[in-house]
Order: C-alpha cells, then sequence, then structure tokens
C-alpha cells in the first residue's frame, strides 16, 4: 500500500496547494460542477475523506456514520446538500484544518493496511487498495473543477494512471447503471501517459480501440470534459457507445458536459 498512498498524499498536496492562498470571495467561486462552489468542492472531499478514515479502521463506526449520513435521504442532490454543509458551516481556515487532518490519518490508516483487505463503503465492499485509488480519483476530479473556476491549466501527472485503471475497470459498469446490455466484445484502452509512457489495457487485436494522452482519457471517464473536447480517437462502434457513457464513479447515471461547455 505504500506506493499507492504515496501518489494519495501527492494528490491531495497538489489540490492543497491550489486553494490553500485563495482569498474569501475565491473559496465561495463557482465551479462547472453542477454549480457547487470551490468551498462545496473541498467539503466534499474532507467528508468523504472522513468517511473512507472510519471505513478502513472501524467498521461499526463507519455503519453508524453512513446511517447518519442517509437519514431522510431523498436524492443524491439532497445528499450531498447535507454533505457539503457540514464543512460550509466551519471558516475557510476550519474547514483547511479539518481537511488537512482527516487526509492525513486516512493515508496513515491505509499504509497500515494489507492491499486486498476488504473494507465497507456505501455499496458493496472493497479492497483497501481499490478504496485509495477511489480517493485519489476524486480528489483529481474535484481538483479539476476548481482549477476550471480558478482557470488554472493543470498538466497531468503519472499518477492519472490509477483513474485510467479506474476507467478501464468500470467499462461493464458504465453499461449496467444505464441498464444497458454490457458488450460481448472489449474495447483495447492505449494511452500515452504524462511522462510519455504507453499505458494500455486490452487486446492489441480488437476492432475497438480507444487512443490518445491519458489526460484526455481520465477527464473523459470522470465526466469532466465531453469526449468531442479532447484529442482522443475512437473506432468501432462499441468503443463510440462506451466512451460516450463511460462513469469511473460510483452513483447514477450522469452525463458528460455538452461539447464546448467545459474546455
Amino acid at each position: 500500500m505504500k506506493a499507492i498512498c504515496k501518489d494519495l498524499a501527492e494528490e491531495y498536496a497538489a489540490l492543497d496547494d491550489m486553494v490553500k492562498d485563495l482569498d474569501d470571495d475565491q473559496w465561495n467561486m463557482q465551479t462547472p460542477f453542477f454549480q457547487w462552489t470551490i468551498k462545496d468542492e473541498i467539503s466534499h472531499l474532507a467528508y468523504f475523506d472522513q468517511a473512507a478514515l472510519l471505513s478502513a479502521t472501524d467498521a461499526k463506526a463507519f455503519a453508524k456514520d453512513m446511517e447518519e449520513m442517509l437519514e431522510g435521504f431523498t436524492d443524491f442532490t439532497a445528499m450531498h446538500k447535507k454533505v457539503n454543509n457540514v464543512g460550509k458551516a466551519m471558516s475557510n481556515s476550519d474547514l483547511l484544518a479539518w481537511w488537512r487532518k482527516e487526509r492525513a490519518k486516512l493515508v496513515a490508516g491505509f499504509e497500515a493496511l494489507k492491499p486486498d483487505t476488504r473494507v465497507p463503503w456505501y455499496g458493496p465492499t472493497m479492497s483497501a487498495r481499490s478504496s485509495a485509488t477511489a480517493r485519489i480519483m476524486e480528489t483529481w476530479a474535484h481538483g479539476q473543477d476548481i482549477a476550471d473556476a480558478l482557470k488554472i491549466d493543470r498538466p497531468g501527472t503519472d499518477r492519472l494512471k490509477h483513474i485510467a485503471f479506474l476507467g478501464v475497470s468500470t467499462f461493464k459498469w458504465s453499461f449496467k447503471n444505464r441498464e444497458l446490455a454490457v458488450p460481448e466484445q472489449s474495447v483495447r484502452v492505449a494511452l500515452t501517459s504524462p511522462s510519455d509512457e504507453l499505458w494500455a489495457w486490452g487486446s492489441e487485436d480488437s476492432d475497438h480501440v480507444v487512443s490518445g494522452s491519458a489526460l484526455d482519457f481520465c477527464l473523459v471517464v470522470t465526466q469532466r470534459r465531453n469526449p468531442e473536447d479532447t484529442g482522443l480517437k475512437i473506432r468501432g462502434d462499441i468503443a463510440e457507445q462506451w466512451i460516450k457513457i463511460a462513469q469511473a464513479f460510483a452513483g447514477p447515471p450522469e452525463d458528460a458536459p455538452a461539447p464546448g461547455v467545459r474546455v
């Protein structure tokens, strides 16, 4: 777990650098993610970092926390508002301090586990490695919302490999989540990493291929960009169908922004 925990800590630090010197007006800026503010984004991350810590260290406490969080649950919009309001009630400095405390404890908690240790979550249990991977993905994705709001050009890092892996491994989920038939044929994914290496999954003989930069692929599978606004090359009808609905995160089906909305 040490390697993935190192990447998780570095992803946290990169986002921290983006927000640590923001003034009050900037904390209240709207992002392109459902009109959440930057404070909403960090509140959301801090809350679920705390939840992931409980999941990794105290399953009973996590179950109680989940029950309280889902009490009165009507839809995901209402649930997210309830979650985000925890951090929004704090001052900006107190929120930043809370997030830093929870994420540091979470990294330490993950480091104490074996990669295949099963931990609870809001659906099926998952491995500790998968939980850490999900935290990298969510931190990076919400960090992109903040970067877009601040008009920061954020280059990719090789930490994107974790997110690209999630994007590939949720191929079937993306179809099942929309109650669509899962294609029998797989898709070849061939990506160029930020360090100019090839990251590839699937058969080289596949007629259905997604290729391009790892950054573009990760932006698409986290639904931060429309595929048409990237340099991804898509070949084959299955690849074309998948890339339009690819969803590397849990929850109800969500759609990518329309072409030209987030570029």
